[in-house]
């Protein structure tokens, strides 16, 4: 089925063989956003299921923090596994897990089973994304800053915006959109056993389970420096996709799961859409501008909705969304960057690791509070932590870029 010998010599022969590089690179950027666009589709169904079975808010919470638990844990654990086994079979097992969560919710009957089918789903993911951005990376390192930036919002955009589609116009909303990603996973099983592996199997698979968070020395500075911009911009997407629908009917009493997938669309597709345009930049020279971006569209939204004015949010949260896009890009290339082969799968854990932890620990902690008090006031609170953390990026950065740090 394709596997490298684990001669480095041949390996190298083996890459270079690989001229028509093209299909395999854009088919796992697609499996990758397939994986994000899957655990993004039932973000939308939450109120389906809570007026099906009648569930508080705060559950809503905990079944997202479950499925980032664990697929953290995932991360942790598994996240440099594909460094030493291969890339296909993380890839192939990871599948057959999200294949498993698709069934199980396709089936549920109740809040335990979707608890325990985003548990499964975390886990999957988990192993999934790190596998697939250190496979773009192999196969061509200067494409996959742009893909490793792009695939997340992609997915998500579109994973909210088809399901609250399906919900507010299709028959069997919590049916139909499982039976569909199925078959796509299916797909994508194929294809995988299609892709030739693209990285050297070595000893230590084992020991690489260990859960650690694995920075080679000579990326310290450089991934403590992107830290803050990371956090930032994912804490914000964070926002939009846990409250941003609750906002919407609270403040501007606008009702639709449209609109819920709409604004999230509005700031990832944007934020897509931004990341290809700057592509040909070089990352470093991209650091500044995202931050700045980020931190005025995040005021700009802030201002609307303090003075209750829906299109000054929209216009913020478009420009939030080409700092958002932007803000992966700068990270991702840089780290692409300076990931040297055989730790790719574990730089890309740390990348993600960050992401995720900013894009979901805050937003549950908001979820939660939200409940006690005012909810505007605590997405003030929330828009302004992502402004002063936009402006420590900036400020990281440009004391080190002075420093002569590059």
């Amino acid at each position: 089925s394709g596997h490298m010998s684990a001669t480095p010599s041949t390996a190298d022969e083996t890459a270079l063989k690989y001229t028509n590089t093209g299909w395999m690179f854009h088919t796992v950027a697609a499996i990758a956003v397939l994986f994000v666009a899957a655990s993004s589709v039932p973000t939308p169904l939450y109120v389906v299921y809570q007026q099906e079975w009648g569930f508080s808010t705060a559950i809503i919470t905990i079944v997202f923090a479950v499925y980032v638990f664990f697929l953290l844990a995932s991360l942790l654990i598994v996240g440099g596994l594909s460094d030493y086994v291969g890339r296909r079979p993380v890839l192939i097992a990871s599948l057959i897990l999200q294949g498993g969560a698709l069934i199980l919710f396709l089936t549920a009957q109740n809040v335990l089973i979707l608890v325990v089918a985003r548990a499964v789903q975390g886990t999957a993911t988990g192993a999934a994304v790190t596998a697939l951005a250190a496979t773009l990376v192999d196969l061509s390192s200067r494409r996959a800053g742009l893909a490793n930036a792009v695939n997340p919002l992609v997915g998500l955009a579109s994973g909210s915006l088809v399901s609250g589609l399906l919900v507010e116009y299709a028959p069997a909303p919590t049916h139909l959109v499982f039976v569909l990603l199925l078959t796509a996973f299916a797909l994508a099983g194929v294809l995988v056993r299609l892709l030739p592996e693209t990285a050297v199997r070595q000893p230590g698979a084992i020991a690489s389970l260990q859960p650690s968070i694995g920075v080679p020395k000579n990326a310290r500075m450089v991934v403590l420096r992107i830290c803050p911009l990371l956090a930032a911009s994912w804490a914000l997407c964070g926002l939009y996709l846990s409250l941003g629908p609750s906002l919407l009917e609270r403040l501007f009493a606008l009702r639709s799961h449209i609109l819920g997938g709409l604004i999230v669309t509005l700031l990832c597709g944007l934020g897509s859409l931004s990341a290809a345009t700057a592509f040909r930049i070089p990352p470093e020279r991209i650091v500044v501008p995202a931050g700045t971006m980020l931190a005025g569209g995040t005021l700009i939204t802030l201002g609307g909705l303090a003075s209750n004015i829906a299109i000054a949010a929209a216009m913020g949260t478009a420009v939030a969304g080409v700092g958002f896009g932007t803000a992966a890009l700068a990270c991702f290339g840089i780290l692409g960057k300076i990931a040297g082969p055989e730790v790719r799968g574990e730089l890309m854990a740390v990348a993600y690791m960050i992401s995720y932890l900013a894009f979901s620990v805050p937003s549950v902690v908001a979820g939660v509070v939200a409940t006690r008090i005012n909810l505007q006031l605590v997405a003030e609170v929330y828009g302004i932590a992502v402004v002063v953390f936009s402006i420590v990026a900036i400020g990281a950065w440009q004391a080190n870029y002075l420093r002569g740090l590059r």
